[in-house]
């Protein structure tokens, strides 16, 4: 017997709308903002579409995680623990939290997962947080497969969460104070600045202007999608795409995508189950260069790699189209073989490496009529950003999920029964007394038509069975009225027999992998500094702040210049012509020293008083 390991499709929502489609779209689970205090101040939901999104995900068996991941200010934790306990009656699956001192609250028996924020990337922390309480960890997105597996092999109980689309941090996640340092903007309380996708210089110590006016901290977005059987093999169990700040046909198109792979996976790998239930059909192909990207990397996964840098813009790219032959009049010639459309928006990359663009009026074959002519040169590489079709298509309903149900139509003493199994073995039987009287055709093929008649429900007939004494009439507006009644009783016995997780967090007191936590640990509050001294931490600094912390260091990078300039005296053996320090200077001249730790294969950044 082959031991099964069911496998979570995570998706992210911006707001009900986002989180429905999600499900729709193949979605085993949806992480969506609570109210307040999530890591996106800017995707915030109310208790009322949170509860609509849980009874919809959970007719699916799709689980609902809410994101409470700041870090909590003393005077914000009783509110917090009220808001958990909303959440929790409203049937939320499980919270993911970054701060320390909400396990000290009196919380109800709902699972606590690990917030990526936690900074999740070594076996010892992974182990502590399990056995200290927490039902699922969310790694850094910079592990390698090999660190992944490192960990699942050292905690192979421990459900592991693994980022596989979307948008990268430059800085591990929960150890950047750059924003906070700045603007007075805080990443770890969901305010993030963005500064990553800032221009800046970099120059030497001698002001040798080295490179000027480049998005130097600025990454491509993660793509895994031709990835994941090798991340299932190395021990993880849920599939993370990032965007709570991307809009629905973002969600549409990636968590299609994603469950369109997953599925052919699960094909040839019985061993690797989905999540939750339900198959789904999809009106469009989905294609993950047609939604919002900066280009795609596989960032560490395989190890470092000069290729996960996007230097010449922070915006989306979208997909390669072809080149640009001549210009003509009012139109341009292409060479590609993709096909434009009316409406579609394109982008390129100037003679001074600057990110262009134009909107195209009308497509005549390889001719293209822009809204206006940009100054363009021959054989520049094309980029469409906009598809006008594509998102037409994803602006209506795109998909349809329906969960399999076997139909078994009987005959009794007193009249019919019906009765309704699904593929979760939920089964109901309605019984309805009816004057039997005999057909003059025969009715069976009639009866399985008007039966697999399920419509907009949730449902879709596998088998219809019709086992009569006798050829039996039934009138087509009676069969139709208790095939409605005995949907509307599955999809109770559904919710009923939902099984929503309960965990009771029970007080620990097993050793924390650190005895001294600086200002990386990211405690702001006393019940924070409880739960580590009750787990061994000796000395605890208080949580960041810019007048407190002398020379700290703003931004711990997996990402190294010197190595994206290839100098790296490790990987690469070269001699750099400039000499160091290095400095990042900001247009707003602002100065940042930058420092390579390359035993542990890092860049810091620091501010320059």
């Amino acid at each position: 017997m082959i031991k099964q390991r069911k496998i979570e499709l995570l998706a992210p929502a911006k707001n009900l709308e986002c989180g429905i489609e999600a499900i729709n779209h193949g979605a085993d689970a949806v992480y969506i903002g609570a109210p307040k205090f999530g890591a996106r101040a800017a995707a915030v939901n109310s208790l009322e579409d949170i509860a609509a999104l849980v009874q919809y995900a959970h007719l699916y068996n799709a689980r609902i995680y809410v994101t409470v991941n700041t870090i909590l200010k003393e005077e914000e934790l009783k509110e917090t623990e009220e808001m958990i306990h909303a959440l929790y009656r409203i049937g939320v699956d499980a919270l993911i939290v970054q701060d320390m001192g909400i396990t000290k609250l009196n919380l109800p028996p709902i699972p606590l997962h690990a917030s990526t924020q936690m900074d999740n990337r070594t076996p010892e922390k992974v182990r502590f947080l399990w056995e200290a309480g927490f039902r699922q960890v969310v790694l850094a997105r910079e592990l390698s497969l090999r660190e992944i597996k490192n960990i699942h092999t050292a905690c192979p109980e421990t459900p592991l969460e693994v980022f596989v689309h979307g948008a990268l941090c430059v800085s591990y996640s929960g150890q950047c104070y750059v924003s906070q340092s700045c603007f007075g903007r805080s990443a770890n309380r969901g305010e993030c600045a963005q500064f990553c996708r800032l221009p800046f210089s970099l120059v030497d110590s001698d002001g040798k202007v080295i490179v000027k006016d480049k998005h130097l901290l600025s990454l491509k977005d993660m793509n895994q999608s031709d990835e994941l059987e090798q991340l299932l093999d190395a021990g993880a169990s849920s599939l993370k795409i990032e965007g709570r700040l991307k809009d629905v046909s973002y969600v549409k198109n990636v968590t299609a995508a994603y469950r369109q792979k997953l599925d052919a996976i699960f094909a040839r790998r019985p061993e690797y189950v989905r999540a939750s239930s339900g198959m789904c059909r999809f009106e469009f192909k989905p294609q993950l260069d047609k939604s919002f990207s900066r280009g795609f990397t596989h960032y560490f996964l395989h190890g470092r790699d000069k290729e996960i840098f996007s230097f010449d813009t922070p915006k989306s790219l979208g997909e390669e189209m072809g080149t640009m032959k001549e210009a003509r009049g009012n139109y341009l010639t292409v060479a590609g073989l993709k096909s434009f459309n009316n409406g579609d928006g394109v982008c390129y990359l100037d003679e001074q490496g600057r990110l262009q663009g134009f909107r195209i009026n009308r497509v005549d074959g390889n001719k293209l009529y822009p809204q206006e002519k940009p100054r363009i040169k021959p054989r520049t590489v094309l980029y469409r950003n906009f598809d006008q079709e594509f998102e037409r298509v994803l602006s209506r309903k795109s998909a349809e999920r329906k969960i399999k149900v076997s139909i078994l139509l009987t005959d009794n003493e007193f009249g019919f029964s019906l009765r309704l199994t699904d593929e979760d073995d939920n089964s109901i039987t309605l019984a309805f007394p009816h004057e039997k009287e005999l057909a003059r055709t025969p009715q069976t093929e009639n009866l399985k038509t008007q039966l697999a008649k399920l419509g907009n429900t949730p449902f879709e007939a596998k088998v219809i069975e019709v086992e009569f004494a006798d050829n039996w009439f039934l009138p087509v507006s009676v069969l139709a009225d208790y095939r409605r009644q005995a949907v509307e009783k599955l999809i109770a016995a559904r919710r009923i027999n939902y099984r929503q997780e309960l965990s009771v967090w029970k007080q620990t007191n097993h050793a924390f992998p650190q005895t001294t936590l600086t200002y990386l640990g990211n405690v702001m509050n006393t019940h924070a500094v409880s739960f580590y001294e009750e787990h061994g931490v000796q000395r605890i600094a208080m949580v960041y702040e810019k007048e407190a912390v002398e020379n700290a260091v703003l931004m711990f990078c997996k990402h190294c210049l010197r190595y994206s300039m290839g100098w790296c005296p490790i990987h690469q053996r070269v001699r750099s012509p400039f000499k160091e320090p290095y400095y990042l200077m900001s247009n707003d001249g602002k100065r940042f020293r930058l420092e390579f730790d390359c035993k542990n294969c890092q860049m810091k950044v620091k501010a320059v008083q």
